[in-house]
């Protein structure tokens, strides 16, 4: 019986991990009933005590809730599709839920870019524009951002920002009143410390971490952001063409 994994990562969490994605894909539909913890500690190899831990994490991500005298269940959730094509924009995807959604701005500075993103945004030696930006949606942190700009590009767009409450309406009073999506890669991984606080998530979470660049309609260089996706809150639907 084991609660720690030969790499020091605590094996509740990945079985955890595995169970959160069977819920996510669909594999364990809404209002499923779990297996007992003495089925899950036999199917995982793990003491009981290991399997309750993973199963709390669950719930307290609201993707399981335990019904007194008959179990413990997966609940009722709606995992958000964000639709990333030509023209990018995560309200779009948010449709009717859009109404509930919330975007702050959790600081903003003027500072040398990286070598990597210099080369990306054509800088120069031109100072960048670096933001972090939290979104939520229906009271829950769905996306953590950091964004980059050409400072001289779009002088006072973080003030803009907490303003409009949308990079969108904010470039707008920049005068930009377009952009397009120039790349897009993505990859999954476990979020850091400071993810974990910014997005709610339990130590052990998997983050979709989105690099996007964004350029104006005559390719123009104008954004280089990093969003981290909660990967039980949101899925990915990339067509480039769209």
């Amino acid at each position: 019986m084991h609660s720690r994994s030969p790499s020091g990562f605590s094996t509740w969490r990945f079985i955890a991990d595995e169970l959160r994605g069977e819920i996510v894909d669909g594999g364990l539909a809404p209002g499923t009933r779990l297996p007992s913890e003495s089925q899950l500690a036999r199917r995982f190899g793990v003491n009981r005590n290991t399997v309750r831990q993973a199963v709390a994490a669950l719930a307290a991500d609201d993707l399981v809730v335990a019904r007194r005298g008959s179990g413990t269940f997966v609940a009722e959730h709606e995992v958000l599709v964000h639709r990333i094509g030509v023209r990018t924009r995560l309200s779009d995807s948010l449709g009717e839920r859009a109404k509930s959604a919330t975007a702050r701005l959790l600081g903003s500075e003027i500072v040398p870019a990286p070598e990597s993103v210099a080369k990306r945004l054509h800088l120069g030696d031109r100072h960048a524009l670096r933001m972090e930006i939290v979104r939520g949606v229906d009271g829950r942190p769905i996306s953590l951002s950091t964004n980059w700009f050409d400072a001289e590009r779009v002088p006072g767009l973080a003030e803009g920002f907490v303003a409009e409450q949308s990079l969108t309406r904010a470039l707008r009073e920049q005068g930009i009143d377009d952009y397009v999506r120039g790349s897009t890669m993505i990859a999954a991984r476990h979020a850091t410390a400071s993810e974990l606080t910014d997005l709610e998530l339990l130590e052990g979470a998997v983050v979709l971490a989105v690099e996007g660049f964004d350029v104006l309609p005559d390719g123009t260089p104008l954004q280089l952001a990093v969003t981290r996706f909660p990967a039980d809150r949101v899925e990915l639907d990339v067509d480039p063409g769209r």
